[in-house]
């Protein structure tokens, strides 16, 4: 139930923070690299702060590279891709097709080792009825389909490498501190050499201060999540909550259609989460 806890919490934050970047970025208020940078900022900040106030505790095996490594390469990749799907994709689109990561997570957390109950892969089947009924119902924008996809099937390794590290190895402090300043550096490089601009400006002001304190808190408490459940049920967990967010939030700011459809989707998925925790 902590885990439940951390993660409805936190995407709470996570949502309001990218629902506020695509907006602002519809309205050329501020660019792509300044909406990646605005999420992952804070987070990066907090969990610096945690690591120095639980220095004694943090941890870091040379023996984690040949997983961290090829980590550090596919988070950038997936943090691109989500943030270009996030523009392109309506909000509960985007969120109802990353569902994909949770059936292949299944298989990955069983190759790691961890145990998977019937009655989680029945709510989970559920979950994955209620997208063949979207997908029926055309509950879909054709914008951002296949960035989207493509981000959910990445997130297959990136989550369960970054399980596998911080079970055998790493805090998770250590862990995505190393991820999120090697992307906060590629964020800054990619965006001076195209534009020369400065990321940093946007933190002056309050808006885009709140909206990366939103991603930032968000991020650091799913984080956290992941070390109370198995990656496959955080990440079901996490895409559920998600998805209300989104379907809210694409109705209100967005003026997205088909909501009765997704909001049938989100109760069938509600279904499976009480099967699959209780």
């Amino acid at each position: 139930m902590i885990g439940l806890l951390l993660v409805a919490i936190g995407v709470m934050f996570e949502e309001t923070g990218s629902s506020m970047g695509k907006y602002e970025v519809a309205r050329k208020k501020e660019s792509l690299y300044a909406m990646g940078f605005l999420s992952i900022f804070w987070g990066i900040i907090v969990l610096l702060g945690i690591g120095w106030y639980r220095y004694d505790e943090l941890t870091f095996s040379f023996a984690s590279l040949p997983t961290l490594i090829p980590r550090v390469f596919l988070e950038i990749i997936l943090f691109f891709i989500t943030l270009h799907a996030i523009l392109q994709a309506d909000r509960s689109t985007f969120t109802f097709l990353r569902i994909w990561t949770l059936p292949l997570l299944i298989l990955a957390d069983i190759m790691f080792g961890y145990s998977i109950s019937n009655s989680q892969i029945i709510g989970i089947m559920f979950i994955i009825f209620a997208f063949i009924f979207l997908s029926a119902h055309h509950g879909f924008s054709k914008k951002g389909r296949l960035l989207s996809f493509i981000s959910a099937v990445l997130a297959v390794a990136t989550i369960s490498l970054y399980k596998y590290d911080i079970t055998y190895f790493n805090s998770v402090e250590i862990e995505q501190i190393i991820m999120g300043l090697s992307i906060l550096f590629v964020l800054f490089l990619t965006a001076w050499i195209r534009d020369r601009e400065n990321l940093f400006r946007y933190l002056s002001q309050p808006l885009f201060l709140l909206q990366s304190l939103c991603a930032g808190i968000g991020s650091v408490v799913i984080n956290f999540a992941y070390l109370f459940n198995a990656a496959s049920i955080i990440t079901t967990i996490k895409r559920s909550f998600s998805m209300l967010v989104a379907i809210v939030a694409g109705k209100q700011y967005f003026n997205e259609k088909k909501i009765g459809v997704k909001l049938g989707a989100f109760l069938l998925i509600s279904f499976g989460l009480v099967v699959m925790l209780f």
